[in-house]
């Protein structure tokens, strides 16, 4: 099953800050990063730039859609990094979170909705495309050396 790992924004992370530590804890998620992959757990993760970089995109009515510029003012909803890790269950997804070398901050860790979650809503069908194109992701998607 994939998680999604949310690392929640901060206002130093916002303003585009890195931490006072930032070349150890660099290097400690450079190894994080790297067991991870050696454990062929690690699918994605990557950094975010503070929100000012970014745009939010309402959605009134299919078609209307209304664009808002950053920064956004709520720190506390905003994220500012992701993993995406494959694991067989919550708990050893929870273990790897444990494991992040943050020294403060917070982490969401949410599983992702497989197309298996929406048998009975969707169409077979639609499960099976669905099923199909994550399985081609996969097969696609680069492999790193660990």
């Amino acid at each position: 099953m994939r998680y999604l790992m949310i690392v929640k924004a901060t206002p130093e992370s916002e303003r585009g800050e890195f931490p006072p530590n930032a070349e150890q804890l660099f290097a400690d998620m450079e190894a994080f990063n790297n067991e991870l992959i050696a454990a062929g757990a690690m699918l994605d993760g990557a950094g975010l730039l503070p929100s000012s970089h970014g745009k939010r995109i309402r959605f009134e009515g299919r078609g209307n859609t209304i664009v808002t510029d950053g920064p956004f003012t709520e720190t506390k909803e905003l994220i500012s990094g992701y993993w995406v890790i494959q694991c067989k269950d919550m708990d050893e997804a929870l273990s790897w979170a444990r494991r992040i070398p943050f020294d403060r901050g917070e982490v969401e860790l949410r599983p992702f909705a497989e197309p298996e979650e929406f048998e009975g809503v969707a169409s077979a069908e639609a499960v099976e495309q669905e099923k199909a194109w994550r399985d081609e992701q996969a097969r696609k998607a680069p492999k790193l050396d660990a």
